[in-house]
């Protein structure tokens, strides 16, 4: 049991590998957008509703070379975010400076509304921050979980994952499960 454990992460691993490399170019990529904005589409249309014109700007530190970070960019843009991205090499500064917890770490770092978004965090969840202001720092996805936005899977697989919120004392609980 223990080896198909480890035959499956280091198929996951090497899935990883392959998605942070330089992006496809985009005729080789409209196919995993279309799909992408289509998946997001239907999650944006069930989160609290925070309206198109009402969302804050949002800037995207990350890797310049990391494309399921720019698939991730393209899930917030279809969720009516304006998004600007900055292209780093040395993220851990942004990370601290933004109060990313230790541990907590991911392949990118949004700041939107005063708050942090670390990680491939839905569109709809940062909405319902966004909505809810609560006296917190952000949200963090650590790592980088099968079927989240900008991680999707070619066969559909899902890993279950938890999106946690950071309060402004350095307390971390659950914010949403998917």
């Amino acid at each position: 049991m223990k080896r198909n454990g480890i035959l499956v992460t280091a198929a996951f691993m090497a899935f990883v590998s392959v998605a942070c490399t330089p992006a496809p170019n985009a005729s080789e990529r409209k196919s995993v957008t279309t799909t992408a904005a289509s998946t997001t589409t239907s999650a944006a249309a069930r989160s609290p509703e925070v309206a198109r014109e009402a969302l804050p700007p949002m800037i995207v530190h990350k890797s310049p070379t990391c494309s399921c970070c720019g698939l991730w960019v393209e899930h917030m843009r279809a969720a009516g975010f304006d998004v600007e991205v900055r292209n780093n090499d040395n993220l851990e500064s942004i990370k601290r400076g933004v109060g990313v917890p230790a541990g907590k770490a991911s392949c990118h770092t949004a700041e939107v509304g005063g708050y942090f978004v670390e990680g491939h965090v839905p569109a709809e969840d940062v909405k319902r921050l966004l909505a809810g202001k609560p006296d917190a720092r952000g949200l963090v996805l650590p790592g980088m979980p099968a079927g989240s936005p900008g991680m999707e899977m070619p066969d559909g697989t899902h890993q279950p994952y938890t999106v946690e919120l950071v309060r402004s004392d350095g307390r971390i609980e659950e914010f949403a499960k998917h």
